[in-house]
């Protein structure tokens, strides 16, 4: 006797092209508002008929910061829901790769801080050019500085951060005008 177990398999998994498209529609600026919403509204609808729905959208609220439509959500619906219970979710941190740089030597962290501080304005294309050093550099020395600044912050005193609930992110979702489209 064979015993047959079928694992569900999401939409996003079986139609990823779909998935894929409204991501790049809805970063797309010059698509008409009709196409976006329709194709949104077909994703909706596959992705909120989904087994996995629940478990999928607590995660891409709570655990990780995803891009995309993911859970019957978009970027800026997981923002809201995040701000709606207060709380964040911080991006991965990756290990800083090797210098890239051909001549000249590494550039110090301090320089990067300073050139920033003194060009606020400029992209990090516009500082590397200052520097002579690749844009991967500074972004790295910047990601550095923004992760001293979230320690710093974390070790301050603890403001009561608890993990919402299932049900409370749930609820956050359903008071969502976007989660109406099914």
């Amino acid at each position: 006797m064979t015993i047959a177990i079928e694992t569900p398999v999401p939409p996003c998994a079986h139609e990823p092209e779909l998935f894929e498209e409204v991501a790049a529609l809805s970063a797309a600026a010059d698509e008409p508002l009709a196409v976006v919403s329709e194709r949104l509204a077909v994703a909706h609808r596959s992705c909120a008929g989904c087994p996995m729905l629940v478990d999928c959208l607590y995660r891409a609220v709570v655990e990780v910061d995803v891009s995309g439509f993911v859970a019957c959500t978009t970027e800026a619906d997981r923002a809201s829901i995040r701000r709606r219970l207060g709380i964040e979710v911080s991006q991965a941190t990756f290990a800083p790769y090797g210098t890239a740089r051909l001549g000249g030597g590494p550039v110090s962290h301090e320089s990067v801080m300073a050139v920033r501080q003194s060009y606020p304005k400029d992209t990090c294309h516009q500082l590397a050019e200052r520097l002579g050093c690749s844009t991967s550099t500074v972004k790295r020395h910047l990601r550095r500085a923004r992760e001293q600044a979230q320690q710093e912050a974390a070790a301050a005193p603890a403001v009561d951060r608890r993990t919402p609930t299932v049900d409370e992110v749930l609820d956050a979702f359903d008071a969502l005008e976007t989660s109406q489209f099914a």
